[in-house]
């Protein structure tokens, strides 16, 4: 289905010429319940949309579009089980990961929950044996760091999720993460660290990924060189459907822990790629953000567009993206632990709806896909927050904030969580509204200066809050922007759930390898800027 075709695009497209004129001074001063009405309340979430440059004329007709495209029937769709990954003759249902016992989800007619709580049962066993002491290494020292090997989102849920629930982990244990294939990375994770107390998770479906292999082999070869070849089965685990490359690889299979085609890479922190995950914040604290997803799930499932916060939350980026032109978002989390969700984001939304082709193949007429970037307040304060208030362009940003500390023994703590917060709101405070020409004369009186420090406002924002950070609180998160992201992909008549994009780079990059570690001279056959590269990095490594 074409969704320019609707009746809904057309008057938002009607709208958006007028875009200049939605301001949001006079959008408040003309609706003093604006902020009750457009503030929704999700489980633990408090989702504040009242800053966005949306009338209720523009709301209306992106919900009237939600409807058109089908929205509901499409979530629905997915959570049943229907192979809405077409390219890939797919089923989608990352949402079967967190569903409790005894709810039925079918994937070609057999319920998938029992072999989902199977594995979590398996990876609860496995941790609390890590956890506890009682699995111990090849000399017999019990495990101090875990150290996940992925890429993609196989490093990057598990990365987020870890740096973010920092106050539940393990005293003991520690995990480190290697995704790049850059030598560095793995080096720099096992200089100062004993072999005989290092676990290596292995987080690959196919155990084919070039840049994890390579990276898992350097790791054996690294612990091996200390304690011999037979550690190999005490020190390394899998997290795999490929039971015979696991094996090769000299890993006992009954320490793999599957999963299934229909979870994408995207959309596995919480299936066993979460394993290091578990291992660290243990198996009560990792079902807990289980249930948090489950929340988000159910209100996006049962909840009526116009009250349904992830997908009034896509709805609005559409309106920006295609309606109005605005090509990127900011994620702001005023929350240290949170430092990796803005790259998370990244491969979730990016990944998922940065495409040109339709889901019936035709190419799009509309822009799709925001460019999402972000880091931690109050960081990003004193960097790019210049270009967010003054800038050229108008950058939708998300602040993300809690009631709480994530450290509330330090001592000061409550003194600088005050601080941040009011920085946080201070922010999304002076972006919508700025600081008029008038309002600055007050107080300035050379006309030069009143210039450069007049905020022009009117830049529109999201706030999130929540009490504090805890497990549940953040599935709840990682759901929301899911949700979020589906309904932007509705919307757009994208496949959400495929990442054709990405294999171009592998196929060239496996011809290219061959010819930078030929001991002959290799048949160039590339384009001439890249014959010139290979024979440039050739003569730098003397070959």
């Amino acid at each position: 289905m074409d969704p320019s075709l609707t009746k809904s695009w057309r008057a938002l497209q009607d709208h958006a010429a007028s875009f200049d004129d939605l301001d949001l001074r006079g959008l408040f001063d003309d609706d003093p319940g604006r902020v009750d009405r457009m503030t929704l309340t999700v489980a633990d979430l408090t989702v504040d949309l009242s800053k966005h440059r949306v009338s209720p004329a523009v709301l209306d007709d992106l919900i009237a579009l939600a409807n058109e495209v089908g929205l509901a029937d499409r979530f629905a769709a997915m959570i049943d089980g229907e192979r809405i990954n077409s390219t890939e003759d797919r089923a989608v249902l990352h949402t079967a990961l967190r569903a409790p016992v005894g709810v039925e989800v079918l994937e070609d007619g057999e319920n998938v929950v029992p072999a989902v709580h199977e594995m979590l049962g398996r990876m609860g066993a496995f941790a609390d044996r890590v956890r506890s002491g009682d699995w111990v290494g090849a000399t017999g020292a019990p495990i101090e760091t875990v150290i996940n090997i992925g890429i993609g989102g196989s490093d990057l849920g598990p990365v987020m999720a870890y740096e973010a629930l920092a106050a539940f982990r393990h005293e003991r244990i520690r995990c480190r993460f290697v995704s790049n294939v850059d030598g560095s990375d793995l080096i720099a994770a096992v200089r100062d660290l004993d072999p005989a107390t290092t676990l290596f998770v292995i987080s690959s479906k196919t155990f084919t990924t070039q840049e994890t292999l390579t990276n898992a082999q350097s790791a054996q070869a690294w612990l091996t060189a200390s304690l011999g070849a037979d550690a190999v089965a005490k020190h390394f685990v899998a997290v795999s459907t490929n039971a015979t490359e696991v094996a090769a690889f000299g890993i006992d299979t009954d320490n793999m822990f599957g999963f299934w085609d229909w979870v994408g890479g995207r959309y596995s922190m919480d299936s066993a790629i979460g394993l290091s995950l578990m291992i660290a914040i243990g198996p009560d604290a990792f079902a807990e953000m289980l249930t948090g997803f489950r929340a988000i799930d159910e209100h996006m499932a049962a909840t009526p567009i116009a009250e349904n916060a992830p997908a009034l939350l896509g709805l609005i980026e559409v309106w920006y993206r295609t309606f109005c032109d605005l090509p990127s978002r900011a994620v702001l989390p005023y929350s240290q632990a949170l430092h990796r969700f803005p790259a998370y984001l990244q491969q979730l939304d990016m990944e998922s709806n940065g495409k040109r082709i339709r889901i019936d193949g035709e190419p799009v007429t509309y822009e799709t896909g925001p460019v999402i970037w972000g880091e931690p307040g109050t960081n990003g304060q004193h960097s790019f927050h210049q270009l967010l208030h003054q800038g050229s362009t108008v950058i939708p940003a998300d602040f993300i904030v809690f009631g709480a500390p994530e450290n509330a023994e330090f001592e000061g703590a409550d003194a600088h969580h005050d601080l941040l917060v009011a920085n946080c709101f201070a922010q999304s405070q002076a972006l919508a509204f700025g600081r008029t020409a008038e309002e600055v004369a007050e107080t300035e009186t050379d006309p030069l200066l009143v210039s450069h420090r007049t905020f022009p406002g009117n830049r529109p924002s999201t706030t999130i809050m929540a009490p504090a950070l805890t497990p549940s609180v953040l599935g709840q998160l990682v759901a929301l922007y899911e949700h979020q992201v589906f309904t932007q992909g509705v919307v757009w008549g994208l496949n959400s759930f495929d990442q054709w994009g990405v294999e171009l780079g592998k196929v060239l990059a496996s011809a290219i390898i061959g010819k930078l570690r030929d001991d002959g001279t290799p048949d160039l056959r590339h384009d001439a800027s890249t014959n010139a590269l290979i024979q440039r990095y050739r003569s730098m490594r003397g070959r």
